[in-house]
């Protein structure tokens, strides 16, 4: 435990849906849900005006569209939030060498290896200015909390949101937590919260007063006596740069429950092509590769198969899975699917290859992350990537318009996808940095004016041609970085990089943190 609050725990408020309602000016102020849009889709974010409807992260789809039926209900763009995640996370990377990412939105920053604060005075500055530095970047808002460890500096964190900073000085830490659901200590959820309750603790106060023996003997040895440290604010965690990935997996839930085998077959290939794209974009091989099946009763089955070495091999893994699916009963049908690889390594164990099916050409065309091979069974390796016949083009009625994404029309330009249906496709043509709601306008889904676009900035790009003058604001990604590390005053001016200038501190979190 530390004597001054120089642990920072940065939260992104309601982070999808905010950058959501920053491109889209007609969604401001008004509630916006991001999620999956099928009958078994869940909400990943809400935002706060949907959150006063009942809306919360993980709920049903279903349940959210019948307490809020006006809100806009959008697919998640993880392109954008990845870019400005990493943004973000560069702007931690300055402040110190210690960034510990736990997602696209969250992370730990020890501001004293840092060297920016080394009391409550220097750590709230530094907290502030984060926090504006962050809005001139992103055009986001986040939530800060400082203290002397990690679990009280996530606590502030929430205590602050939204748009806020709470620091916790050290010393208060047990009067703070006494009145509060033991909900609130990490390693209690559901289950231990009401195993809890049963035995009459329903605050950290309960648990301190109870003791570390009692704790010991309702939890267990190891849970027990970690709860009782929590409980009187004790957390001696470090701050740690570098988390390294674990396992890379893909997983899909079917809007209908899959029947037929060969389908269900065609599914897991699929899965395990993209589980090796993800495994290869992160640098990583796997010896142990993982399915996973959720039946018709919501029964989860996982079989696991560990190789002689780790592999990057799309055949290797294909195969694999599909030696496990043959030992599953799918009898009944299947809601979701899944593939992974563990056992990570950063090399490939050559001899491997041998054990796709079939003999490889001598001299085999290096396939690029996301090519097609050719139609065939399952683990087919005989026919090489260049033999593959030329893909028809895409035929333009087969599209499918996500709801909230980016499109781009020949004469109207930019704009989102509000819905589409019945051969019809409905886009709202505004921009980020537009003063209001965009006109709208009904096409049909094969308008050949009509094509999918990237994400557009949040923030207008700096004004490079003589119009900063000294009080001028930086605008845009570069001008905001550029404009924050000229400011003296700012701790991210004396921070070097806390890694390669390719990456930050938020390189990658997604791919091993869903």
């Amino acid at each position: 435990m530390r004597a001054a609050p120089t642990i920072l725990h940065l939260d992104m408020d309601a982070f999808f849906a905010a950058a959501e309602q920053a491109s889209k000016p007609s969604l401001r102020g008004k509630p916006v849900v991001v999620g999956g849009l099928g009958p078994r889709g869940v909400v990943s974010t809400a935002s706060y005006e949907a959150r006063r409807f009942g809306v919360r992260s993980a709920m049903p789809m279903a349940q959210a569209r019948r307490l809020c039926p006006n809100a806009a209900y959008l697919v998640p763009r993880f392109q954008l939030y990845r870019t400005i995640s990493e943004q973000v996370m560069e702007l931690l990377g300055r402040l110190s060498p210690l960034v510990e990412p736990l997602s696209l939105d969250e992370a730990f920053v020890d501001l004293e290896a840092g060297g920016v604060a080394f009391d409550s005075a220097g750590a709230r500055a530094a907290g502030e200015r984060l926090r504006r530095d962050i809005r001139a970047v992103t055009g986001l808002s986040g939530s800060v909390g400082l203290a002397g460890s990690k679990m009280l500096a996530k606590i502030a964190s929430e205590e602050a949101k939204p748009d806020g900073l709470v620091l916790i000085e050290p010393g208060t830490e047990r009067e703070l937590l006494a009145p509060m659901s033991v909900r609130i200590l990490p390693g209690v959820g559901p289950a231990t919260g009401e195993h809890l309750r049963r035995a009459g603790m329903t605050t950290v106060a309960d648990l301190v007063e109870a003791g570390e023996d009692e704790l010991v003997r309702l939890l267990g040895k190891s849970h027990g006596a970690s709860l009782h440290r929590m409980a009187t604010g004790y957390d001696d965690r470090p701050v740690v740069a570098e988390r390294d990935a674990k396992s890379v997996s893909v997983e899909d839930t079917f809007d209908v429950d899959l029947h037929d085998r060969l389908r269900i077959t065609m599914e897991v290939g699929r899965l395990a092509d993209r589980c090796v794209q993800r495994l290869r974009a992160s640098g990583h091989s796997g010896r142990t590769i993982v399915l996973k099946v959720r039946r018709y009763d919501f029964s989860t089955l996982t079989r696991s198969e560990t190789l002689r070495g780790p592999t990057d091999d799309p055949g290797v893994v294909r195969e694999a899975a599909a030696r496990l699916l043959e030992v599953v009963d799918t009898t009944g049908g299947v809601r979701l699917l899944g593939v992974g690889v563990s056992g990570l390594a950063d090399f490939t164990q050559e001899d491997l290859f041998a054990q796709a099916a079939g003999e490889r050409p001598a001299e085999e065309p290096t396939e690029p992350v996301g090519a097609v091979r050719p139609a065939g069974p399952v683990g087919d390796e005989a026919a090489p990537v260049a033999e593959a016949e030329p893909q028809p083009p895409e035929d333009p009625a087969q599209r499918r318009w996500l709801a909230g994404h980016d499109v781009r029309h020949a004469e109207y330009g930019p704009g989102w996808v509000q819905g589409s249906g019945v051969g019809r496709v409905t886009v709202r043509f505004e921009t980020p940095t537009a003063k209001g709601p965009g006109r709208v306008r009904t096409f049909r889904v094969d308008d050949p004016g009509l094509e999918p676009a990237e994400p557009l900035p949040l923030v207008e790009p700096a004004d490079t041609e003589g119009g900063g003058g000294a009080g001028a604001e930086p605008k845009g990604v570069a001008g905001a970085v550029a404009g924050v590390v000229e400011d003296q005053d700012s701790p991210l001016a004396s921070r070097p990089k806390s890694r390669s200038e390719g990456g930050g501190p938020g390189s990658g979190a997604a791919m091993s943190r869903p």
